[in-house]
């Protein structure tokens, strides 16, 4: 192995696939070699699965790199970066593997090409353990904004376990440099508003029992904002059968929340609908400025942006905590993570800084 491979341990923190994704997309930018070992070998089928290894052969094809080791079930990868440049890219898992999960990945990448990236992405849209497409448009992609990153999300179809058959088209603008952002106040939440779904053959009526347990528990702690959670059925845009609802919270500063869950057999309809409402008011109970699951989606472009950037949140989630050992081992950023003292409620908030290496786009 060449001296300047970077090594990276893929079973610290989180020990997941996001060590992979952060890990990959930060090499294939800044250029460095790595190595990453010891992959995923914490869970219950250590190594790549299919979405993992359909990841980074995107990467590889973003950044016309080297890619040894990456097999199904291979615990250990090498990747080589060459000069990434836009163009369209497909990947396809050929499973239920998360399409959100794949734009993790590949979005940091596109944005620091010489024109405009078109990605075809396939899988499941609406998956577990992992963003819902509909997260990632109303929740992600607006956040994004405030660091200069734009891009665009056409849903053609929407994919569901087992067999996935989702197929999302996302459209990458390349930046020159990302701004930082600072998400500190949140103001009051103004807008509560959502989907709740059925595919395939499941009836109709799965989706209100959904909506209207969800804003049954909702109305429970937030008695003075009208709420919209319209059922939906989806027919010609899906593949496969699933039900599931996505709740989103907007406040008066533009901080974006979301609640979400998914149907699965032998679940009752209302429980789904109260547990995205509970996961939605937990989030909103902090007086944090970004969700649990939007943290350490942030982390990457805070470490990637020119001058300091902070955001209050809840409690650091470990995925957090992991995107940041990972953004410090292959960038200049520094973060620092510090509980905020301003704080009236029982619920604590923290800050996280990070001074960002200032990488910069060299084809613009």
């Amino acid at each position: 192995m060449d001296s300047t491979t970077l090594e990276v341990d893929g079973s610290v923190m989180e020990g997941g696939g996001q060590i992979l994704r952060v890990s990959a997309a930060l090499s294939c930018i800044t250029g460095t070699a790595i190595k990453i070992s010891k992959i995923r070998a914490g869970r219950t089928t250590p190594g790549l699965r299919p979405q993992h290894l359909c990841g980074l052969q995107l990467l590889r094809d973003l950044c016309g790199g080297g890619l040894d080791g990456a097999a199904i079930g291979s615990t250990e990868i090498t990747l080589n970066p060459g000069k990434i440049t836009s163009g369209d890219h497909l990947a396809d898992p050929q499973t239920a593997g998360s399409v959100g999960l794949l734009l993790q990945a590949s979005l940091p990448c596109a944005l620091f090409t010489d024109a405009s990236t078109q990605l075809c992405l396939k899988g499941g849209t609406n998956a577990e353990m992992a963003p819902q497409i509909d997260y990632t448009v109303k929740v992600f992609k607006p956040t994004l904004e405030k660091f200069g990153v734009h891009f665009d999300c056409d849903v053609k179809m929407r994919g569901y376990y087992p067999k996935g058959g989702g197929e999302v088209l996302v459209t990458v603008n390349p930046i020159k440099q990302l701004s930082p952002i600072t998400m500190t106040e949140r103001g009051t939440i103004t807008k509560i508003y959502g989907r709740a779904f059925v595919a395939g053959v499941l009836p109709y009526k799965l989706a209100k029992d959904m909506s209207t347990a969800a804003v049954r528990t909702i109305r429970r702690e937030i008695k003075d904002l009208y709420i919209s959670i319209p059922s939906l059925q989806e027919k010609d845009q899906a593949c496969g059968n699933g039900n599931g609802i996505i709740i989103i919270a907007e406040s008066s500063t533009g901080c974006v929340f979301a609640g979400s869950s998914l149907g699965k057999k032998g679940v009752y309809a209302d429980k789904v609908g109260i547990e995205a409402a509970e996961m939605l008011l937990r989030n909103l109970r902090h007086n944090g400025c970004v969700d649990e699951f939007l943290q350490d989606q942030l982390i990457i472009f805070m470490a990637l942006a020119s001058g300091t950037s902070r955001i209050r949140c809840g409690p650091v989630t470990l995925h957090t905590q992991t995107a940041i050992h990972v953004a410090e081992q292959l960038t200049q950023a520094k973060f620092t993570i510090s509980q905020s003292d301003d704080d009236q409620t029982n619920n604590p908030t923290f800050i996280i800084e990070c001074q960002g290496a200032g990488l910069s786009n060299p084809h613009l």
